[in-house]
């Protein structure tokens, strides 16, 4: 039987990885430079984690995840989306310590989901997290968007267009649902059936429907943002003065709600035109509710999850490539049997000087063993035939010009480490 990788998954093949690659280190590096540290969580956890944090009846929870009993009978989910893990660990291991600290805390990480495969969003995708955990500072709102917008520079990416609402607090809520609800109400039989379930469960999420019979009749209803407590106001005004602060354009849209249920007053997405229908790069907000939810004292939180096959996408949309990763610095063309044995002490006195190396090992002329050299991007070649063997030399190519030398076998690793 013939095996092929599971709809709504791919592989990541190694002329890919270098993008992969690029991109993960460019984020850790500016994570680290905005004072996060990395966390890793298992790629697992218990079921009743992501049904409280990101609600029961939101799309994901009921359609979307991977969840299974184990051999104890125990209810697991693969990992859903990347706050509910971070928060579940930092109550769990104590990471605030004393009062008054703000733990930031970012992940590169897979993320499941089952829902129909589309470009960049796939059953298995991946997420570069960050997450700010311990104060309701507003400038932490704005730090969250500018970190993001400062990963998609760092891979070149320019353009990215950034929109931003307030989704209210608990204060707010009665009264503006009740009167959401009121708006909808007559043309709740023109809704899809997602959006009907949703006037009854969580009739914000109403707002954020691509359907356009449900866009048809939000139209002009009222918004959460027109309705806020005085606190909530006053909190949106600060993340819109911090952002103008330090040069963000944005875009207030209401219809950003975001789809999970613990997002408290600040809720962002970001996009990109060059990704077409599909244009999100990522998003988040504030869930100043969520680390009591999980059981941890009440802890205000900030955060967001940017999807890492949408921002190679754009770079690939914008003519961006790193290319293959490197060959290495140093392959071996091996030219008769007898040149074989000195050719593997060779290979491995690169390598302990720190010099990527290998070796042909299929035999071939010198001419395709030259050729796949220059396929897989080495940057010299090593020639070792009869001739080279019976004067202790090797002909060494730099792959980039062509030029050619015989140097000491005892100083390869030298002349190619340069």
């Amino acid at each position: 039987m013939r095996y092929q990788v599971p709809k709504g998954t791919r592989d990541i093949l190694p002329d890919e990885v270098g993008e992969w690659q690029f991109a993960e280190e460019r984020f850790r590096k500016v994570c680290r430079r905005f004072g996060y540290r990395e966390i890793r969580t298992p790629v697992f956890e218990q079921t009743e984690l992501f049904v409280r944090s990101v609600g029961e009846d939101t799309d994901i929870v009921r359609k979307e995840t991977y969840t299974f009993d184990d051999r104890g009978g125990r209810s697991l989910t693969l990992r859903a989306e990347g706050t509910a893990p971070a928060v579940r660990a930092y109550i769990e291991h104590n990471l605030a310590g004393q009062a008054g600290r703000v733990v930031k805390l970012y992940y590169l990480a897979p993320v499941f989901r089952y829902d129909r495969p589309q470009k960049g969003r796939y059953r298995q995708h991946h997420q570069a997290g960050m997450e700010a955990i311990g104060s309701q500072d507003p400038a932490l709102d704005a730090e969250i968007i500018e970190l993001a917008l400062a990963w998609w520079q760092e891979l070149g990416v320019t353009g990215c267009r950034v929109m931003i609402n307030s989704v209210g607090c608990g204060e707010c809520w009665p009264a503006y649902l009740e009167k959401l609800k009121g708006a909808i109400g007559q043309a709740l039989p023109q809704l899809c059936a997602d959006c009907q379930q949703r006037y009854q469960t969580n009739v914000r999420r109403i707002l954020d429907c691509k359907q356009e019979q449900c866009r048809a009749v939000t139209q002009g209803v009222p918004y959460q943002v027109d309705h806020l407590c005085p606190e909530c106001a006053a909190h949106f005004g600060s993340v819109r003065r911090c952002l103008e602060a330090v040069g963000i354009q944005y875009e207030v849209n209401p219809r950003i709600v975001r789809g999970l249920d613990y997002y408290t007053k600040t809720a962002f997405e970001v996009s990109h035109e060059a990704l077409g229908a599909q244009d999100a790069l990522g998003g988040g907000g504030r869930y100043d509710g969520l680390v009591e939810a999980c059981g941890g004292k009440p802890t205000p939180g900030v955060g967001a999850g940017l999807g890492i096959e949408r921002a190679l996408l754009v770079r690939e949309a914008l003519g961006l490539r790193v290319g293959a990763a490197d060959g290495g610095r140093c392959f071996l063309a091996v030219v008769g049997q007898e040149a074989k044995c000195r050719a593997v002490a060779l290979l491995s006195e690169l390598r302990r000087a720190g010099i990527a190396a290998d070796m042909n090992h299929t035999g071939g002329s010198l001419k395709a063993q030259l050729r796949r050299a220059d396929s897989d991007g080495w940057e010299y070649v090593a020639i070792l035939g009869e001739d080279e063997l019976a004067r202790g030399t090797v002909t060494l190519r730099c792959m980039n010009t062509g030029e050619q030398r015989e140097v000491p076998q005892a100083d390869l690793a030298r002349e190619v480490a340069g």
